[in-house]
């Protein structure tokens, strides 16, 4: 008898030093947005038929006299297509698709019901003012631009080395190996957007940081193109590509698409370490993969979300990232918009061709979450109780097994943080006091 009053002020113990499981249902508690990684681009795609509106926010570090970014675009671009856009409204889709850390906390075992709820591109140094040879190397400047603090340019050439030269004699420093890269495009008979920072213009409209730049186009070709922005690059780069869509998910036709791992229960302790356990699981991915896929982050009807990590986006909001065919005002949500959040991580060895895009009949809601379950704490009050208590072991061990499994961290360190983390006194009842009693002695 002794023993199993003691068990029970143990547990009554512990009970008063936890929060109630009814104050609470679930909850996100953390997100992977898109600033977990370096050098990495965020970049909007919306695209109804042949129309495609593409926004591109970069993560340029240095002086913006030495920013110039060179796009190839596959018609001529008027003025009217060229918009400059808002670094929030793409920070807000970000937030709103990142994969999530959601808490749930199990109920009484004693109660017939459940007591848990989920709610659970290349860059270029460019001169300041570059100089103007117009057509010398078989190149012609087609339009010029002022748009916000851009200065813009697009162009059509003949040969890649005549085009390579004239961004030289024009003052922009080609990295090595852009000419094939160049040729390649210029073989599809592409014309190339190319930007550079007004920096008086963007004094005068008060801004100390670059805002993406928006370019809309017709073509009957779904796609993204990557190959420029690796040749300069000093290592593997990260894309998150958000595409909005009318009918379902996105996905890449020349990479394999792969859906990340999700809805697994992980350590309570994942919870300060969220950043850390999200960068490992990726690592792993793209370690398993060969580095040779696109992951499926997010795929969800903007009209709806059970539960939302963030406020939906406004029509407002969707029609500012290039959503045309929205309609209403801020107080509704965007029911004819589909949202897709692809991330990869490439270099020119892995992915020696642009993203090929298609988009779906599949519009059943995806999401990357990880899933901290607490544990009921109580009184034991009956049979089911005291068999629940008895599993806890179990549980928390094929935590451990599954957080290794996903990360590749070392399993018996895990089960040494799960014990710092208090919760020892769960991973050890075989040893406690409290056993016997679960075997009902």
């Amino acid at each position: 008898m002794k023993r199993v009053l003691a068990a029970v002020a143990t547990l009554l113990a512990v009970s008063l030093m936890a929060p109630l499981a009814e104050a609470f249902c679930g909850f996100y508690v953390a997100g992977a947005e898109t600033s977990l990684f370096n050098q990495s681009s965020k970049v909007v795609l919306a695209r109804s038929g042949d129309r495609t509106v593409i926004t591109m926010a970069n993560d340029f570090q240095g002086d913006p006299d030495e920013f110039a970014i060179v796009i190839p675009v596959p018609t001529f671009i008027e003025r009217d297509q060229i918009r400059v856009s808002d670094n929030a409204v793409i920070d807000h889709l970000d937030a709103f698709t990142a994969p999530r850390l959601v808490e749930y906390f199990d109920g009484d075992p004693c109660r017939t019901f459940s007591a848990f709820t989920d709610r659970g591109i290349m860059y270029l140094a460019g001169p300041s003012q570059p100089i103007d040879r117009g057509d010398t190397f078989g190149v012609e400047v087609e339009a010029s631009y002022a748009v916000g603090e851009y200065d813009i340019q697009i162009l059509s050439a003949t040969e890649s080395d005549g085009l390579a030269s004239w961004l030289t004699e024009n003052g922009y420093r080609i990295p090595e190996g852009a000419e094939p890269v160049l040729a390649s495009y210029l073989r599809q008979g592409v014309r190339f957007f190319v930007a550079k920072v007004n920096l008086q213009e963007q004094a005068r409209l008060g801004y100390n940081y670059l805002r993406p730049l928006q370019v809309a186009y017709e073509t009957n070709r779904f796609m993204l193109p990557i190959r420029l922005g690796m040749v300069n690059a000093d290592g593997p780069q990260e894309l998150f590509l958000f595409t909005l869509t009318r009918e379902g998910r996105v996905e890449t036709t020349n990479y394999r698409t792969v859906r990340l791992p999700t809805g697994q229960s992980v350590p309570l302790y994942v919870e300060d370490t969220f950043a850390e356990f999200y960068k490992a699981m990726f690592d792993r991915q793209v370690e398993q993969t060969g580095m040779q896929a696109v992951f499926l982050e997010y795929a969800w009807d903007m009209g709806w979300c059970d539960p939302c990590a963030a406020d939906p986006l406004s029509p407002a909001q969707l029609r500012e990232l290039g959503a045309f065919w929205v309609e209403g005002d801020d107080g509704s949500q965007g029911s004819d918009v589909f949202v897709t959040r692809l991330h990869a991580r490439y270099d020119a060895e892995h992915f020696p061709e642009d993203l090929m895009l298609q988009e779906t009949g599949d519009d059943s809601p995806f999401q990357g979450r990880y899933i901290l379950n607490h544990p009921w704490i109580g009184l034991p009050l009956c049979q089911a109780a005291w068999d629940y208590l008895a599993r806890l072991p179990e549980h928390f061990d094929r935590e451990a097994e599954t957080l290794a499994d996903l990360t590749g961290w070392d399993v018996v360190e895990i089960r040494d943080r799960m014990d710092t983390q208090g919760q020892a006194w769960l991973l050890n009842l075989g040893n406690d006091a409290l056993w016997p009693v679960f075997q009902r002695q």
